[in-house]
């Protein structure tokens, strides 16, 4: 499903508590808006009727020191699909169960049922259900490709991405989404998986798929209508096929990569070799979250360096705070802005509000990110803050994203290398910003003038 709008945009910047919607449509333009209002009037803000059951409610929670008590916390605050984890298929890409109430109102489909795991969350069962399992499969089966060990693809990056400053440095404009933001991500997980890159056209079908309840889904759950589900699940069940087949290619003969690595690594805690389908889980896991989250992140980047040229300036004259630079601008402009992830086990207060037991928590890391409690000019970019990487773009904890390191290294060689290159960047008088659906902040287009070195 291409990334166009399905609804007409009908959100209006809010002035009151009532008139802050962050799911209507065109919403994205005025979260930060909304952010404010929430952060003064309704730091924990009710969404009634839409917890874990049709008697329990959903719960916005903006403010910093809350989501960074929650996400640290897996036992306490799981993930709503563990609920059901008893009845969850054990293989394979499992289908769809309609929740009875969403079909009876929107025919709309659960994102909490277990019948609705994919091969990520059936890898996530399989691997690492507790947290000493995560923290083992983060060390031993991701961080040496994707966290710490990133560095190994700085060559592959540098060249990548002055390969695609290539294809336009000799014009006036680039449209930079799909000339740079999109496609450099793109390239590099390709490389770092193992899949040729001939394919990327498939793997951005799939990534699409993949990430389709968070563009398309309807509220704060992200769900899906049944037409929706059965295209997911069948552009799925092609991803699933052809990583086995590239799996299959890669027992047999084994290259430098990522795909081939899992197929020969024995896993420690269970002292024995992956299965087919939990290779597919993590390919899942590299794809859903190395191609659009870093895409977004640069896309933004490129829009904060036009509105400042003095900050690309400075930049440009010490390169050593580019670092700092990507820091702040994850802060500022997370690319997941939210995610419902986390549910109560029990009654919880926060802010003074009442939580109650099976409330299903929408964590909003973009408000976070801009707390006035935590942050001082919440909205500004500081190069000098202390402790940049304190927000919660990656989550925090051991559950912080497992590929937080590939990100932030493909963002700053991205930035040296353009440097490099362009000595100026200006918005053409075409630019006109807009914001993909869904809680990923996620511009459409960036048509760009520029000037080269």
């Amino acid at each position: 499903m291409p990334h166009d709008k399905v609804h007409k945009d009908t959100a209006k910047c809010p002035k009151t508590l009532n008139e802050v919607d962050l799911f209507e449509p065109g919403a994205q333009k005025f979260w930060y808006d909304s952010y404010d209002i929430l952060h003064k009037e309704s730091p924990v803000h009710k969404i009634p009727g839409e917890g874990t059951t049709k008697d329990t409610d959903g719960y916005i929670i903006s403010k910093y020191e809350d989501i960074a008590f929650i996400v640290k916390d897996i036992v306490r605050f799981p993930p709503p699909i563990v609920k059901h984890l008893d009845e969850a298929s054990s293989s394979g890409v499992a289908g769809f169960v309609d929740d009875e109430k969403q079909d009876k109102e929107k025919k709309m489909v659960s994102r909490h049922d277990p019948s609705f795991m994919n091969a990520m969350q059936i890898s996530i069962q399989s691997l690492r259900p507790n947290e000493e399992l995560w923290k083992a499969h983060k060390r031993q089966l991701t961080d040496p490709w994707v966290g710490p060990g990133a560095s190994r693809h700085k060559d592959m990056i540098t060249e990548a991405t002055n390969k695609l400053i290539d294809n336009w440095i000799d014009k006036d404009e680039v449209e930079f989404v799909s000339e740079f933001a999109m496609p450099l991500p793109q390239i590099v997980m390709a490389n770092i998986i193992g899949f040729p890159l001939e394919d990327i056209p498939l793997h951005k079908k799939w990534g699409d798929a993949m990430v389709m309840p968070f563009v398309y889904g309807k509220g704060h759950r992200n769900l899906l209508t049944k037409e929706q589900t059965n295209e997911q699940r069948a552009l799925l069940t092609e991803f699933t096929d052809y990583v086995v087949d590239k799996v299959t290619e890669k027992r047999k003969n084994p290259q430098e990569d990522m795909i081939s690595f899992l197929t020969e690594v024995t896993y420690e805690p269970f002292d024995r070799k992956l299965t087919d389908h939990e290779i597919v889980g993590v390919a899942y896991a590299m794809i859903i979250g190395g191609l659009e989250t870093t895409q977004y992140a640069i896309a933004h980047q490129a829009q904060m360096l036009v509105d400042d040229p003095e900050l690309y300036v400075e930049l440009n004259n010490d390169r050593n705070k580019i670092n700092a630079f990507v820091e702040e601008s994850l802060r500022v402009r997370a690319p997941t802005q939210g995610l419902s992830t986390r549910m109560t086990t029990q009654d919880e207060f926060f802010q003074g509000v009442k939580v109650p037991k099976g409330s299903i928590l929408h964590l909003r890391y973009g408000a976070a990110n801009v707390d006035p409690d935590e942050f001082e000019c919440p909205h500004q970019v500081n190069l000098d803050r202390k402790a940049l990487t304190r927000h919660l773009t990656f989550s925090q904890g051991h559950r912080t994203c497992p590929g937080n390191g590939i990100s932030r290294l493909e963002q700053n060689i991205a930035w040296n290398c353009l440097m490099d290159r362009i000595d100026k960047f200006e918005f053409t008088q075409n630019t006109q910003i807009e914001y993909q659906p869904g809680i990923m902040l996620g511009t459409l287009e960036l048509l760009l003038k520029f000037r080269r070195l």
